[in-house]
């Protein structure tokens, strides 16, 4: 056998510059990108702490999985599993990479325990299911106040989220362009997490609301046309809609609408996602198209939202003959009495 390559000599600053250059090819989102750099530089500086050194002297070849297990310790004291698991799998994958690049001979996360994580249930929107359509009715009727109202807007927005689950970063990604298809059969291209494309039916009442409302956008900003690559959803000054201004919206609208109790705590616009799936669930869409239509790379979500519906254990419940003896011991006006079974048991 022959004899190894020197390890590449490299500081951990300089190839957390180099890793996340190589990032640019996967084409991520920018919240992304900043977590992933976040993690990187936060970890590190932990471990310099550890080894002593200032973080722009600590040297990958230096990475032994004690240290970065020591590291990790101390980063994952204040913070949530959540945090931790996000943390661990951008470390993995930079190590990954050094060792690609000959700064490292192995990777040293084997030796770095993650935190158990419990599944996440759905968030959909509290209450009987009714809160989805109170929303729809309520901005179409303008209960929604503002300085600048566009009620065809509003609705697109809420409409868009609740007939095809997009997550927020897929809402404002749309572009004009992105609808296809014969009427009635139209579809929506999108570019999910990981620069994973899928195609999202539409059927005509959402497409209905989506002419009503670039109709409205040409008469508002006196435009005779509008380019195919012009974003499909925009601000009050005809500016693609950004993160901050699609978050704020939508919590107008839950407000004005009066469901905001019905909101579960850490969702937002991501609760019409839930809302979405659990709705489809409910009538019967599987794991699997749930997993499609989601643009989830595995089927264990969409299992989440059929499990959290409990179709099946309900049926089976239903079974129970205990319901056939109390639907017929209900009372059934004032002064009357329920049949008496003088059954012995």
């Amino acid at each position: 056998m022959g004899d190894r390559e020197p390890l590449v000599l490299m500081r951990v600053p300089e190839a957390i510059a180099e890793y996340m250059s190589s990032l640019r090819t996967k084409k991520l989102s920018p919240h992304t990108i900043a977590g992933y750099q976040r993690d990187l530089h936060l970890v590190s500086q932990a471990a310099a702490e550890v080894a002593g050194t200032p973080v722009n002297e600590l040297e990958i070849r230096h990475l032994s999985g004690r240290l970065v297990r020591t590291a990790f310790a101390g980063f994952a004291e204040p913070r949530s599993p959540a945090s931790v698991n996000r943390a661990w799998s951008a470390w993995n994958q930079f190590l990954t990479f050094c060792v690609a690049e000959g700064m490292l001979e192995g990777n040293p996360m084997a030796a770095v325990p993650r935190p158990k994580q419990p599944a996440k249930a759905p968030k959909p929107l509290l209450g009987d299911g009714s809160a989805s359509a109170t929303l729809l009715e309520r901005i179409a009727a303008g209960a929604r106040k503002a300085r600048d109202p566009w009620v065809e807007r509003d609705l697109v927005v809420l409409a868009l989220a609740l007939v095809t689950g997009m997550r927020s970063a897929e809402l404002l990604s749309v572009r004009l362009g992105s609808i296809g298809g014969a009427p009635g059969d139209r579809r929506i291209q999108v570019v999910g997490k990981g620069g994973k494309t899928r195609s999202l039916p539409i059927e005509p009442p959402i497409e209905h609301l989506i002419d009503a409302y670039l109709d409205s956008r040409l008469r508002r900003f006196g435009l005779a046309t509008l380019p195919r690559s012009a974003a499909l959803l925009v601000d009050t000054h005809n500016a693609p809609l950004q993160r901050g201004g699609l978050q704020y919206l939508v919590r107008q609208c839950y407000r004005y609408a009066g469901i905001h109790d019905r909101v579960q705590k850490g969702t937002l616009v991501h609760a019409l996602r839930h809302e979405f799936a659990t709705r489809l669930a409910e009538r019967g869409a599987s794991a699997h198209e749930l997993m499609e239509l989601l643009g989830h790379s595995s089927i264990v979500t969409g299992q989440a939202y059929v499990a959290s519906t409990a179709r099946e254990v309900r049926s089976a419940a239903r079974g129970n003959p205990a319901y056939g003896v109390l639907d017929r011991l209900r009372p059934v006006g004032d002064g009357d009495h329920p049949a008496q079974d003088h059954t012995p048991p």
